[in-house]
């Protein structure tokens, strides 16, 4: 079904393939920006040429080179990562629809994530690694029209030395060494390169690296959308 509005954090099929709705500017022609979640490859496109799909339990697709099976039922652990698809954040936490972090701690009525962002156990599905042998895969809308080797692997493809997750333009960072504090926003992201505000410019894995960034909020997780109809 196609649809008639597009917004932040969904999932959407683009050329095929599974990617996930990280920013909507509806006053650019392509107004629709997205990762491919198989790869963090960032594309530009509109609302007409996309297709929702909504994840559920037991659906399977790959997140940066490797694949995970999405469980309700399980509780995530330290090192987990989740995707949060049913998001009811306090005020003090920063997170949106679909968006997946790594567990860093676990309480009981939900887990704390490494941005520090609280999440109550009936807001995520945990993303268990591998694919289990009575999940759906969704990588694809169309699986006949995939690529022979983009299907045959999966998550036996060596990942790359890309570490971390892929952060979102408007996401503010604060660096913590050094004798001064900075906080900067993400301007643009091209491949593996992060471009911050005051001509700062980073690897992934730099900004990844907690003992040295620390992300504190983002400025677009205000609900955007982009009507077609």
């Amino acid at each position: 079904m196609k649809l008639y509005q597009v917004r932040k954090g969904q999932f959407v099929y683009f050329n095929n393939e599974l990617h996930r709705v990280y920013s909507v500017k509806p006053i650019y022609k392509q107004s629709v920006h997205l990762v491919k979640l198989k790869d963090l490859t960032q594309h530009l496109t509109n609302a007409s040429r996309v297709e929702r799909y909504k994840p559920k339990h037991l659906d399977s697709f790959i997140f940066n080179h490797k694949a995970y099976t999405l469980h309700k039922d399980k509780k995530a652990e330290e090192g987990d990562y989740i995707l949060i698809t049913n998001p009811s954040p306090d005020y003090t936490d920063h997170y949106s629809l679909n968006e997946i972090e790594i567990v860093s701690s676990v309480e009981t009525h939900g887990v704390i994530t490494t941005k520090f962002n609280g999440v109550k156990h009936i807001e995520y599905l945990l993303m268990v690694p591998g694919r289990d042998h009575d999940s759906h895969p969704i990588d694809y809308l169309d699986k006949n029209m995939a690529d022979s080797d983009l299907t045959s692997a999966d998550s036996d493809h060596p990942a790359k030395t890309l570490q971390g997750e892929m952060p979102n333009i408007g996401d503010v960072y604060r660096k913590l060494d050094g004798d001064h504090a900075i906080e900067a926003m993400v301007v643009a992201i091209d491949g593996e390169t992060v471009f911050l505000g005051n001509n700062l410019e980073l690897s992934l894995n730099e900004l990844n690296d907690s003992e040295i960034w620390e992300f504190q909020y983002s400025l677009l997780d205000a609900d955007h959308g982009e009507d077609i109809s």
